[in-house]
Formats: C-alpha cells, structure tokens, sequence
C-alpha cells in the first residue's frame, strides 16, 4: 500500500458521496492528494441503502439499493477483501433457485418445483407454430420465465414477439441435450446456451437482446451478498478517508474555468461559491441536468441529458416470523407477477452473522462505532426480532406506477397483493413495519440507474466515453461512466479512470493505487 503524503497544491472536492465518491477520495488520498466530499443528502452511500428496521443490535434489514455483486466484478471484490468484508461475503440465492419458492403462471402461483409443466404449456399455447421439438419450447417457457419477473413490461412484450419469430427458429436447429435439466429435462440452463450459442441472440429484438446480459448476470448462480449488510462497505471506505465529508452540503452550479472550477452550494439567498482547484462529479447524470452549468461544451451538455436512466422501486416489509420458511422456502427469490413482480426472502436463520462498524455521520465528519448485527435481526429460536422481506422489486414501468403512489397506498397495495400469494402476511400482526424505496423519484438521483438497452456495443462505449470525458479541470465518474451500468463495479471502475486522470493533470508522482486495480480499470 503506497504511503500517504500531503499534497501542498490545492484540494480535490468530490461531489457525492456514494460507492464512486468515496472509492476516489480513497485513492486519491493514497496518491498523496488532500481531498474534500461534499454530499447534498443527509446520508452516505448514494444508491447503496440498508434499510435496518430499528436500532438496536440484531435489528432486520433489507437492501433498498444495490444488494448483490457478481463474483465477475473483481473490482468489488478487491474492495470487499480490502476492507475486512470477506467473512461477511455469502451466496446470493436468486430468482429459479429455490424450488419451493413460487412463480406467478396462467392458472395463478404455483412452486418452482411444479412449474415446468405449466410454464411450456403456456409458451406452446401462445405460439403460431405448434411442431416446435419439446426442447426448444422449454428453452422458450425458461426464458420466458425470467424475462417475465425481470424485465420491465416493453420488454417482456417484445420477447413473446421474438419467440414466436426467429429464436425459436434459431434454437430449433441446435443440439439443447447438454443444457437440458432435471429428470424430465423439462429445464434448461439457459446461461449456459447463450454462453455456447451467441448467435441465437441474433432473434432477439435490440432492446431485448441489450437487456439479456443484465437479465442473465441477474439470475447467475455466480452472485454474492454481504451478511452484514451492504452499508457496511460504505461505512469502511468513508472511515477510511482522512478528508471531510460534508453532509446536505447541495452543489447546485458548477462553472468551469481554465485554471479552477467555481460550485455554487445551496439554493436562494443563502447560496455559496466555492472555488476548487479539481473538481470530481460523481452525482447521476439525471440530477445534473437540474444544475446551472456554464463552462461545459455541446457535446458534454447533449450526453448528460441523454443517458437514460431506468426507474426501480423496493419495498420491504418487517414481519413478526418468518412464515415463508414453514412453507419450505430457504431464500430465493418468488416472481410475484402483477404490480409486485419479484420478491426476495433472507436466507435462513443459521446463515446469521455478525455485522461491521456502523457509522455515524455528522455534518463536518464520521466517527465510527462497532456493533454486532444479524443478517436477519432474529434472536434464538423463536424470531423475537421478526425477519425483513423484500416484498416487491420492479424497475421500468412497474417501478414508475408502484413509485408515483402515495407512501401509505405503495405499501398497502404490496401487502395486500402479496397477501394472494401469502395469506399469513394477512394475519393480525404479522406486519410490525414497511418501508420503500422508489429511486425513480428519489431527489438525489432522479433514477434508478443507467440504461443502454437498444444500443449496439459500440454505441454503448461511445457514450461511456463521453459521459467519462472531463472537462479542463472537472472529472466526471459513476456508473454512468462505466461499461457496467447499473452495478457497484460500474462505480468503482469510474472511480479508478477519474483518479488516474486527476493525477496525471495534477502531476503527482508520490505513489500509486494498488497496481490490480489500476490494470483492471
């Protein structure tokens, strides 16, 4: 680890303070830069929220924002060694994995271990053809399956279309035999087809076809969690920074000049300026579009207010036990279906484990303070905490209806939907708490996160590209800056780009970030 030096040449100020704000003060700070964080919320993390029902040790929670990192993004994983978190690292059992779980299907929720024969039977019923080889209406009743709990209501629509098109007809030809699952071969694995046949992607619409890495890296068994909680990697990186993190300090204008860039902090009379030397923009592009900005070129001002952004909303709810595991569910994940869509259950209670430091933020800085918490808030036996469940996680169009509701109307609506598929959430205080999340229309990010569904991969870097270009002395990182949009990789991957960039225009030479991480960004 490079030693930590004190530069005598100006601060850089970081705007924002999520996982790309505090990954770039770190290092940089390693680089031997003074570094300052100025967050317009009143809390850390950004889209990295643990929602913990109640204070004290051992309370429940669930992941509002980001709750999973594929074992593939080896940025994060870096992070999560690098501050102490590997014990804390546990499977992340997804949608299709536990086989009591239930699937939402034409003749209403039936258990995973039951579906196959329900799930081809509405694939082939919907198609024009009817001499489709079993095999290949299977692959179509499995995708169909995971496009349908995942993907926003555009794209499962134009998935039927695609199926009853050419990717059937792609598939027909191929040999599925060694992708077929189960003793009836009545499932397959679809991730590992599209690993040996990339071509089939070819029948998928663009839109649907962009969307298939994100939907297949979602269901991948090759995903993890934090037992602790995802906070708890904020919590480590912001103890970690020797600067200060200022608290509801909100950039409203950012003007940039040759040798400085001027940010206004706050609204109305009581507005600031302040001048920095380098400045590092790490907000989401949808809440940048609400700055004054002056000093950017066209073509910087046209990507921010094109990156689309996709919206995405959670609620969680607290339960008094955990009723789910009566009903043999040992976590996973359910496809709810109607506006709810997917829901997620906390794994089971021997997988508890002790929690990190958990931080409290002040307006001039962080203090932190160690704990012990349980993954599921539940003590011995009998659950005397309760258990937290997912209930609902939608993005798209779900999310928009179920976000632009009233807080009260949200939760009654996804209890009392969730109550259908199950009815003990009904029973007279079983609910002790609910809380949500629609990031959609969340003021501190305007959005869920970035999407490019519909473009080509070329297209794609195009726009990485831009959004990532900085600005005379203005950087820029997220995950809107990244080839893994939608993902904490995305963020520390921008992160490490920016601060190589920083240091080369502020010439210091006093270290350098742990070589990995520089080779892997």
């Amino acid at each position: 680890m490079s030693q930590h030096r004190t530069r005598t040449r100006g601060t850089v100020t970081v705007i924002g303070a999520g996982m790309a704000g505090l990954v770039a003060a770190y290092e940089l700070e390693r680089l031997g830069h003074r570094v300052e964080i100025l967050e317009g919320s009143r809390r850390l993390g950004g889209r990295v929220r643990t929602h913990r029902f109640g204070a004290h040790e051992g309370a429940p929670f669930v992941e509002l924002g980001a709750m999973r990192v594929p074992t593939a993004h080896h940025r994060t994983m870096h992070y999560i060694d690098h501050l102490g978190l590997r014990d804390q690292v546990r499977p992340f059992t997804t949608l299709l994995s536990e086989e009591n779980a239930l699937l939402a299907t034409s003749t209403g929720h039936v258990r995973l271990r039951d579906a196959p024969r329900r799930l081809i039977a509405d694939v082939r019923s919907a198609l024009a053809r009817d001499d489709y080889r079993d095999e290949t209406v299977v692959f179509g009743a499995w995708l169909a399956a995971v496009v349908d709990a995942v993907a926003p209501p555009t794209l499962r629509t134009g998935l039927r279309a695609d199926l009853a098109h050419d990717l059937l007809d792609l598939v027909e030809r191929l040999d599925l035999t060694p992708h077929l699952l189960g003793d009836g071969k009545d499932r397959i694995d679809v991730h590992g087809l599209f690993a040996a046949h990339p071509g089939i992607r070819a029948g998928c619409g663009p839109r649907l076809n962009s969307f298939l890495d994100d939907i297949l890296t979602e269901t991948s068994p090759r995903l993890v969690r934090l037992a602790c909680g995802m906070d708890q990697l904020v919590q480590r990186l912001a103890a970690r920074v020797r600067g200060p993190i200022w608290l509801g300090q909100e950039v409203t204008g950012i003007d940039v000049a040759a040798d400085h860039v001027r940010l206004r902090i706050g609204r109305g009379p009581l507005a600031a300026a302040r001048r920095s030397d380098l400045v590092l923009c790490t907000v989401p592009f949808s809440v940048l579009r609400g700055m004054a900005l002056t000093g950017l070129d066209e073509d910087k001002l046209a990507v921010v207010r094109e990156v689309d952004y996709c919206p995405a909303t959670k609620v969680a709810v607290h339960v008094r036990e955990p009723f789910w595991e009566r009903e043999g569910i040992r976590g996973g994940a359910s496809f709810s279906g109607g506006l709810i869509r997917q829901t997620y259950y906390p794994a089971p209670a021997e997988d508890l484990a002790p929690g990190g430091p958990h931080g409290r933020h002040g307006e001039h800085g962080r203090r932190g303070e160690h704990g012990r918490r349980g993954e599921h808030g539940r003590r011995g036996e009998h659950g005397r905490r309760g258990a937290a469940l997912l209930a609902s996680y939608t993005i798209g169009e779900d999310a928009d209806l179920l976000g632009r509701m009233p807080v009260r109307l949200r939760h009654d609506t996804v209890i009392g939907e969730l109550g259908r598929m199950h009815p003990q959430l009904l029973r007279r205080g079983m609910v002790l708490g609910v809380a949500s999340m629609a990031w959609g229309g969340h003021p501190w990010t305007a959005g869920g996160c970035t999407i490019r569904w519909g473009k080509d991969a070329e297209a794609c870097e195009e726009e990485r590209r831009r959004a990532a270009r900085p600005q005379g002395r203005l950087f820029f990182a997220g995950e809107h800056c990244s080839t893994e949009p939608a993902w904490i990789e995305g963020a520390v991957e921008s992160a490490l780009d920016a601060v190589a960039g920083i240091d080369r225009l502020a010439g210091a030479r006093h270290g350098r970030p742990d070589p990995a991480l520089l080779e892997a960004a």
